[in-house]
């Protein structure tokens, strides 16, 4: 994650955001609908990894997310592993009409686990939701999964754009959240408030925010 001010004094941010999950899952076309609003019936498995960058703006800040589309098959994984450091947020993508993309979430989470080295915002992302007549993984199966495991949860089609906006912002402004919840009780910003003669209070209630939601394109 970066912070950093443009010619005018605003701040900006810039956060580094994965998409992790089994082969033709469809990732690559999750993001090309995401930041081009394009979809290849056609498209050919990564090899490595490729990113993009989409702009936001939020409380009058530019928020900037480079979000990098790493490869799915085993034989890449050491390739792309390095790419994990430094990431602020994860989207962990299964095909809800393959079961064995969903049998291997749990292994994506322990190598994102293992390769970052910060707080990750991460998000559960049952694609392919077009496909409800094979559907092999209930919406509640992804929900139960998301809860048990502190996650957010939407199910998307990047054919015809369903929630693929929402699973990317709704990352991006969870990391946002965070950062600023950080920036709010740093000894720098108190120092600013006392010399403001302001006062800070601070809600422990309402300072963590909640790792689930319910979020479906399927569920009634």
């Amino acid at each position: 994650m970066t912070m950093y001010s443009d010619d005018e004094g605003r701040e900006e941010y810039l956060f580094k955001i994965v998409v992790i999950g089994d082969s033709a899952v469809g990732k690559s076309n999750l993001l090309s609908r995401y930041a081009r609003n394009e979809f290849s019936a056609n498209s050919k498995a990564t090899i490595g990894v490729e990113f993009q960058t989409q702009s936001m703006d939020i409380d009058g800040k530019e928020v900037k997310a480079q979000i990098w589309d790493t490869a799915g098959q085993e034989r890449f994984r050491a390739v792309t592993s390095a790419y994990y450091r430094g990431a602020v947020g994860a989207l962990v993508v299964y095909d809800i009409s393959r079961r064995m993309t969903f049998e291997s979430v749990g292994r994506w989470l322990d190598e994102l686990k293992i390769h970052s080295d910060t707080t990750v915002a991460r998000m559960l992302v049952g694609n392919k939701c077009d496909l409800e007549n094979i559907r092999a993984v209930s919406v509640e199966e992804g929900k139960d999964l998301a809860e048990a495991q502190g996650l957010f949860f939407v199910e998307t089609s990047a054919l015809d754009s369903t929630n693929v906006r929402i699973a990317f912002e709704k990352v991006i402004l969870d990391i946002y959240n965070n950062v600023s919840r950080k920036q709010l009780n740093s000894d720098t910003y108190k120092d600013k408030l006392t010399v403001s003669r302001v006062s800070l209070v601070k809600d422990d209630d309402n300072t963590d925010s909640k790792q689930s939601s319910g979020f479906s394109c399927c569920s009634s």
